[in-house]
């Protein structure tokens, strides 16, 4: 039977204005670029599992005139808030209409620049223009070149070679008001030696009915001997359709640590891959995602080593009930002359539900024979040994479930660096539970 199409199409206009040299080229080729690629379909092998049929395309508008201003007090009482002020390094709230950002004192005397995409691009455009588009081209995907394209608000970071930061940075995206598409783009560069926790949240109200879109591009370097620390959550409202292209490039011996939660929305494609790009270079990715209702979660992984004596490590994990349903793909790439290479993944789901449904698709591509490389993926229920182990020992059915997806996901949660940002990705899990 032939796939039906979605005829329907996003109908933004483009408009460039007064955007300084480097900001016009880069939106000018996502544009262009936008304009070439097509939609994608199930047809795809990457799309095959996930479907934009549903998605009313021709009924979103970008923000304008008419847009309400961020609700502040609306934001408070849904997103994380690191309490401990010895690590309030600097915050920002992107709006549907603009970029709000404090900074600390203190770091901005030692060079750290945290600003909004326009204003990095005016007073910063030799930095900025080393990462904007290099580690993510709007060749990547249709969602990938919309938000290049389109995307007016952003974060652009910049830690100088050697500072190392023990306070954090946390980005907001508020994707706040229906039938919006919200379009963001958070860029992350680490100079020789310089190291950083980041913290980012993707969320919107609950209680909004007509579709919206949530689209952002990430894209990271972690330079020569650099660390980064970076926890990113989605939680999105039930009405929101999230597409995400969000990619490191690590150089010498750099690390990053990755922790990806995927909680929220009603449907969710999130294409997370990391170059290790020089010698030494290290990835630990962890990733969990807890799909409820009909929610529908998809995580496509990508660990590229590109170099000789390089290590990563990821491991996902999937809680699901009701009707839901995820799907992760993961590929370990190892290039030609990349030999020595120590590369793994895997990929855990529990199901809590008969029509929950979870799809799992590891992959290796190795090109020469001097590695270590593996993979594992499972799909099963909760164990009725483990019940009736703590039935027996006095302890309630629905709380023994819980306390079994609380230690389903310990593994996730240990590599969380703040016991705020720890806590906050705990009570979406509970408040899941129900």
């Amino acid at each position: 039977m032939a796939l039906k199409q979605n005829t329907k199409q996003f109908n933004f206009a483009w408009e460039i204005g007064n955007a300084p040299r480097v900001l016009a080229e880069y939106r000018k080729n996502a544009r262009d670029t936008f304009q070439r690629l097509p939609y994608p379909t199930r047809k795809d092998e990457t799309w095959r599992r996930t479907s934009l049929q549903p998605l009313r395309m021709d009924a979103l508008h970008l923000p304008n005139g008419k847009t309400p201003e961020i609700n502040q007090d609306e934001i408070s009482a849904h997103c994380l808030t690191i309490h401990a002020e010895h690590n309030k390094g600097g915050q920002a709230i992107i709006g549907p209409k603009n970029v709000s950002i404090e900074l600390a004192p203190n770091l901005a005397e030692k060079g750290v620049i945290f600003t909004d995409l326009n204003t990095a691009a005016e007073k910063h455009p030799d930095l900025l223009e080393k990462i904007l588009g290099k580690i993510i081209s709007p060749a990547e995907g249709k969602f990938a070149a919309l938000t290049g394209a389109f995307a007016k608000n952003g974060v652009f970071v910049y830690i100088p070679a050697d500072l190392q930061i023990d306070q954090t940075l946390h980005s907001l995206l508020w994707a706040a008001g229906e039938g919006l598409a919200h379009l963001s783009h958070v860029l992350i560069y680490l100079e020789k030696g310089a190291s950083l926790t980041y913290v980012h949240e993707a969320s919107s109200p609950e209680g909004e009915k007509a579709q919206s879109l949530a689209s952002e591009n990430v894209e990271i370097y972690v330079g020569q001997g650099a660390s980064l620390k970076f926890v990113e959550l989605q939680a999105l409202g039930r009405n929101v359709w999230s597409f995400g292209h969000k990619k490191a490039k690590v150089d010498k011996d750099g690390h990053i640590d990755w922790v990806a939660g995927g909680l929220g929305s009603h449907l969710a494609k999130h294409f997370i891959s990391v170059d290790l790009a020089a010698p030494g270079a290290e990835s630990k990715i962890s990733g969990l995602y807890f799909a409820d209702g009909e929610q529908h979660l998809s995580h496509d992984t990508q660990q590229n080593h590109l170099a000789h004596h390089t290590y990563s490590n990821l491991l996902f994990r999937g809680t699901l009930t009701g009707a839901g349903h995820s799907v992760w793909s993961g590929m370990i790439y190892v290039a030609p002359d990349a030999h020595h290479i120590d590369g793994y993944q895997a990929n855990r789901n529990l199901l809590l539900s008969e029509d929950a449904h979870a799809a799992s698709l590891p992959g290796l591509e190795i090109l020469n024979d001097e590695v270590r490389c593996s993979h594992g993926a499972t799909v099963g229920k909760i164990d009725p040994e483990q019940l009736f182990y703590l039935q027996a020992r006095g302890v309630p059915l629905q709380e023994a479930e819980r306390l079994i997806v609380y230690g389903f996901f310990d593994d996730i949660l240990r590599h969380i660096p703040l016991a705020d940002v720890k806590e906050r990705f705990t009570q979406a899990i509970h408040q899941k539970l129900g």
